[in-house]
């Protein structure tokens, strides 16, 4: 669906995006990260056509960006970060005026009030937006990108300023929206991307540092596979029947958390998934689980590592590239 080859913009001699090279499936979800500086904004600009680039190819269902601009944005819904909206018009009135501007054909009512009902607007459809809470003037946001019903949705930082509850029901949409479209979502919040994402390209300082799923990263960068057992069971007796498991390397005691209560470290052979068997042996015993956690990076610690790696300025030419 998108397919970028040795992408490059430079400013003058500074190159803020460097050979990038990836591509992105039919159906995908991919999170888009990159620190401050990093050439994250200014590929998802030339990807949506703001930007042209220096050398290099960015393709939009076969389509070229700088060979034909117009034809490639009809496959793009793009939701920027501040989602250019009109205040003092009625939620109706701006899907109006945006169904006109993209020259959205077909019935107009009946797209209108589909993607209302799937954003789950249709119940402010006569609102002016300025009254509306954060949480639904984003949904707005997206209502406007889904006109013409593009393939692809491009979604930067679609969460940002909402509240906990605004945040999950965004994710369960954006989730949603997967499953009949290609969507890229650039995020500064690391959970969520983990959350909503299958898989995650991160660049730094204008190059492709890691393309991957978040497991796949973890397992790659983590130095132990170890999990971190709580059981409720007398501990030496769990001690020994956990060190018998088939596939068990080692077996490290932690202490008791409360009164009966132990945690346990404990780490399989390589290419081993000893988790179900852990969970059948100690249920045979009656002795619960009351908590397993890998110790694995999270997409975070991913992140930081892989910034560090590369560490030093950011390139030049992009003060306000988030």
């Amino acid at each position: 669906m998108i397919e970028v080859k040795d992408l490059t913009k430079k400013y003058g001699e500074t190159a803020v995006v460097d050979h990038i090279s990836f591509t992105v499936g039919d159906g995908e979800i991919l999170g888009f990260l990159g620190p401050n500086g990093a050439g994250k904004s200014t590929t998802m600009n030339i990807l949506t056509g703001y930007l042209s680039s220096t050398s290099g190819t960015a393709k939009i269902a076969g389509i070229d960006i700088l060979e034909d601009p117009i034809e490639a944005k009809k496959h793009i819904g793009y939701l920027p970060e501040h989602p250019p909206l009109y205040l003092d018009m009625t939620v109706k009135e701006y899907l109006d005026f945006m169904y006109d501007l993209k020259k959205v054909t077909g019935n107009r009512k009946e797209q209108i009030m589909e993607i209302c009902r799937q954003v789950k607007i249709d119940h402010v459809y006569g609102r002016a937006i300025k009254n509306l809470s954060k949480g639904y003037r984003q949904r707005v946001g997206i209502a406007q990108a889904l006109l013409g019903s593009p393939d692809i949705l491009i979604l930067d930082e679609p969460t940002v300023g909402l509240d906990p509850k605004q945040i999950i029901d965004i994710r369960t949409l954006i989730k949603e929206l997967g499953e009949k479209h290609t969507v890229i979502l650039s995020s500064h919040i690391l959970p969520e991307v983990q959350a909503v994402c299958e898989r995650v390209i991160v660049i730094n300082r204008g190059k492709l540092v890691a393309d991957d799923t978040p497991d796949n990263l973890s397992r790659a960068m983590s130095t132990d596979h170890k999990l971190v057992l709580r059981v409720d069971g007398p501990e030496e007796e769990v001690y020994r029947l956990l060190a018998k498991i088939p596939g068990m390397l080692e077996v490290a005691k932690l202490g008791v958390r409360e009164d009966g209560v132990y945690d346990f470290s404990v780490e399989a052979k390589k290419g081993e998934d000893i988790r179900r068997e852990i969970f059948k042996r100690l249920a045979e015993r009656s002795w619960p689980i009351l908590s397993m956690r890998s110790s694995e990076l999270t997409l975070e610690d991913i992140f930081l590592q892989l910034v560090d790696d590369s560490a030093g300025k950011p390139s030049g030419g992009e003060k306000d590239e988030k």
